[in-house]
């Protein structure tokens, strides 16, 4: 790891530390580090650099639209490859939730995910796409030193 000097504002630092307060970082150098990977992915995502990643899709749906389960089992299966585990909840009797673990090349794994949230039924849907870096795959990690 190597030491750098930033020159920040005033009003920019008192933001940075309000977010160490709020998430519980144990310092600003973990919460930069944080923005910047963000930040870093952010920009390659937007500039067409993707890569290998993870994500979390989590959809509602209304589990009696016609068809629907048949739709999105034909979706998943057809992208096996990229489906890890998913998670089904029954919320109430007109609605499940479902959560899965994706793994691939993010191109295809946003692909995915866009074609499952479009899905007429699916009332609301988020992805949470996270690019993988070297080691990743490996179990190997630094993030907060666990």
């Amino acid at each position: 790891m190597q030491r750098v000097t930033v020159t920040l504002d005033d009003d920019l630092l008192a933001d940075i530390d309000r977010l160490v307060e709020r998430r519980g970082y144990q310092g600003r150098s973990e919460a930069i580090r944080d923005l910047a990977r963000s930040g870093l992915a952010e920009a390659a995502s937007a500039e067409g650099e993707t890569g290998a990643c993870v994500a979390a899709l989590v959809y509602v749906y209304d589990h009696a639209a016609r068809e629907l389960s048949k739709r999105l089992t034909t979706t998943f299966h057809e992208h096996h490859e990229l489906t890890l585990t998913t998670l089904h909840v029954h919320l109430d009797h007109g609605s499940c939730m479902e959560v899965a673990v994706l793994k691939g090349q993010e191109a295809a794994v946003r692909g995915m995910a866009e074609r499952v949230i479009a899905e007429r039924g699916v009332r609301h849907g988020r992805a949470v796409v996270i690019p993988m870096r070297d080691g990743d795959a490996d179990g190997g990690h630094d993030h907060h030193g666990h």
